[in-house]
């Protein structure tokens, strides 16, 4: 039987992390859920128990005493993390650059910038150390291309994939391998957030098309932490099949 491999997941409790939770609670890893909401942690963490081991730790990823304590809370049998999922983050408001919401752009950044980078700090110092690990960022197209009103949010999704290339090169010589899957359109609640709970707006990107769902990303997930050791997947791209750019979407069947 191979070894368990353990697993820390930013943002478990819904969309894209709670679906490589579930993927990956079949195989051989066991699992370390991390969200805000306890509710949902515990849901989440009762369900796969039954697959894997499971520990969970609450903490907001934005506030960094919280994130370094949390970490620091760990069980010594829990202390060395073999892979890194930083997946949490999100979107807050679509509006043009000079009527922008500063509180949406303080927030994108603290999660996707600065949340990504509390977590990692506390983490890659074992991997580096034991010359063996494994982060996977969860980017987005959006850190590839601009869009109209994305301006913020993807400044904070192009800093993801700056973050992944220099931890890529700044780890190379410890053996841990740097992995960023960038999606297009996935519906998950990405769009509820964004549009701060406006179910009709929500769900005008996916409105014609059939989109990625979680369950394609944690599959990607699956998919390059069980290549050999002597290969890492860098990078990915992924669209659903109607999307071939941030901004060009088939809405055929609209």
């Amino acid at each position: 039987m191979a070894t368990q491999r353990t697993v820390l997941i930013t943002g478990a409790t819904a969309g894209i992390g709670e679906a490589i939770a579930r993927l990956l609670a079949g195989h051989p890893f066991r699992l370390i859920l991390c969200g805000r909401r306890a509710d949902r942690l515990k849901q989440l963490a009762d369900e796969l128990s039954a697959r894997t081991e499971v520990h969970t730790l609450r903490f907001d990823i934005t506030r960094r005493q919280e994130v370094a304590a949390a970490l620091d809370s760990l069980p010594p049998e829990w202390k060395r993390i073999d892979v890194l999922v930083n997946n949490a983050g999100g979107a807050h408001g679509l509006d043009p650059i000079q009527s922008g919401n500063v509180d949406d752009w303080e927030a994108m950044i603290d999660a996707n910038v600065k949340g990504l980078l509390y977590v990692s700090r506390g983490i890659l110092p074992g991997m580096a150390d034991r010359k063996s690990g494994h982060v996977i960022n969860i980017g987005s197209i959006a850190g590839r291309e601009v869009y109209a009103g994305g301006n913020v949010y993807c400044a904070s999704k192009f800093a993801v994939d700056a973050l992944s290339r220099g931890m890529r090169i700044d780890l190379n010589s410890a053996g841990v391998k740097v992995t960023q899957i960038s999606p297009g359109l996935v519906e998950t609640e990405f769009s509820l957030v964004r549009f701060k709970g406006d179910t009709s707006r929500a769900a005008t990107p996916y409105q014609g098309i059939t989109p990625l769902v979680g369950k394609d990303i944690a599959d990607l997930v699956l998919f390059v932490l069980t290549r050999p050791d002597h290969v890492v997947v860098a990078d990915l791209v992924v669209f659903p099949t109607a999307q071939a750019s941030a901004t060009v979407v088939n809405r055929a069947n609209r």
